[in-house]
């Protein structure tokens, strides 16, 4: 059974990894390729979300992030699936609720699995609590609903 799960695991992460760099534009939250406005993406695995600097980056399938060191640079090289946000960087509760791509606050957001879920948080509105009381049905509508804009 633990084999069976690791073998879907893989294949559901290599299918949400797989578009092209020209899907990835269309539909990532990206402005001029740039991926989570500027923040390091493995900055928020290490301890908490850091602007990257953009003379330290990497490209990965058409997107371009930034990075505060070199260090985070390279392990994001190695595996970036793991560090990619998922949604493409919309808003994870937005995507769960509607599957409606809503801009994000680069500071709010949440690893769960393993996996970046960043948040709606202006004005007001903080989406990652309304995301909490109901996490899974959520993530759950919000994996159907990446899966059919990216397909």
């Amino acid at each position: 059974m633990k084999n069976l799960t690791l073998f879907i695991l893989v294949i559901l992460s290599q299918n949400t990894f797989s578009q092209s760099a020209e899907v990835r534009g269309k539909h990532f939250n990206v402005k001029k390729n740039l991926g989570i406005q500027g923040y390091d993406p493995v900055s928020y695995f290490n301890r908490q979300p850091q602007e990257g600097n953009e003379s330290i980056k990497a490209e990965h399938k058409g997107i371009t992030y930034y990075f505060e060191n070199t260090k985070n640079r390279d392990t994001f090289t190695k595996s970036p699936a793991k560090y990619e946000p998922q949604y493409g960087g919309w808003c994870a509760y937005a995507m769960g609720e509607t599957g409606d791509k809503v801009k994000i606050d680069p500071e709010t957001y949440k690893i769960k699995d393993g996996r970046l879920y960043l948040f709606y948080n202006f004005w007001g509105t903080n989406t990652l609590e309304s995301w909490n009381k109901k996490e899974n049905s959520l993530k759950t509508n919000g994996d159907k609903n990446w899966s059919e804009i990216i397909n």
